[in-house]
């Protein structure tokens, strides 16, 4: 992902609401399961670490990105933004366009 789609992301990122939340139960197949459903319908998705949960939330992110196929977009306080392209949405016509 270039600097150019990763501020085109970020700036689209602002007015999302955080769907998923993480707590002091830690990384749950649950968490994993609804990211992973939100991105096929949306594309970007904005995730809340709550205060209760210790650990390094880079890591945490990069973790997450891994397990479901996704980039990190921007891990800012206590909110990870991700972003996966949906093959699914291309056909609808539906897709993000990012810029080159």
């Amino acid at each position: 992902m270039t600097s150019k789609q990763r501020a085109f992301l970020i700036k689209l990122s602002h007015t999302l609401q955080a769907n998923c939340q993480i707590g002091k139960a830690g990384l749950v197949e649950g968490n994993l399961q609804q990211l992973d459903a939100m991105l096929d319908k949306t594309e970007l998705v904005k995730a809340n670490v709550l205060p209760t949960f210790d650990t390094d939330l880079r890591d945490l992110a990069n973790e997450i990105a891994k397990d479901i196929k996704a980039e990190v977009v921007i891990v800012i306080g206590r909110k990870i933004v991700f972003y996966r392209h949906s093959k699914e949405l291309a056909k609808k016509g539906k897709a993000l366009v990012l810029p080159r």
